[in-house]
């Protein structure tokens, strides 16, 4: 079952291609591949706050692991643009990521002031009857996005900031031994003045 249409409500995901777990077969790994269309991808770029997205493909496979968890493996690529960071000019990027996620029907929650740790693997979820490969797609997607998109070039200026009457910091002031370097300077000022003094 698919259904790949813009936000009908609040929580509804822009993409959707949702399989139920009940129809996957479980002897044999389920393959799959996304291709959204352009009003698709625009749906998606509004939604992620692109200026634009092209060429999106999420391709990969769903295989059961054990009688009642999900492993997927897939390959997600994109293009995508972004506003530069220092000029606004776009910036186009190409993404090749691969994805993985695992869905299982006992994950451990925890309770108001349990202490106990939540596993460390990130790609863990917990199953439910359907598995929505388009919201897969577009949170790997959000996740694999430039943070810091620049332009060939563009470069931040150095702008030092502080309140008045105090030193803003230098980028020279956090490197290694910059503390070091002053207090010395300080304590040669300070011999200096003694000397002078006898």
């Amino acid at each position: 079952m698919s259904t790949d249409t813009p936000n009908a409500g609040q929580n509804t995901p822009v993409y959707q291609h949702v399989l139920r777990v009940a129809d996957l077969s479980t002897g044999a790994a389920t393959p799959f591949e996304l291709i959204p269309t352009d009003a698709e991808c625009k749906a998606i770029a509004t939604d992620l706050g692109l200026p634009a997205l092209r060429k999106v493909r999420f391709k990969g496979t769903l295989t059961a692991r054990g009688k009642t968890d999900w492993q997927l493996k897939a390959q997600l690529g994109a293009t995508v643009v972004q506003d530069c960071v220092v000029t606004l000019d776009p910036v186009t990027t190409r993404i090749e990521e691969p994805i993985s996620r695992r869905w299982v029907r006992d994950l451990p929650e925890l309770e108001a002031g349990d202490e106990t740790e939540m596993p460390d693997d990130e790609t863990l979820e917990q199953l439910g009857a359907e598995i929505d490969l388009g919201e897969v797609m577009t949170e790997s997607l959000a996740l694999a996005l430039p943070l810091f998109p620049r332009a060939d070039g563009a470069a931040l200026d150095q702008a030092n900031f502080a309140a008045p009457g105090v030193a803003p910091m230098r980028d020279e002031d956090a490197r290694p031994f910059a503390g070091l370097s002053a207090l010395r300077d300080q304590l040669a000022s300070k011999s200096e003045s003694e000397d002078d003094a006898e």
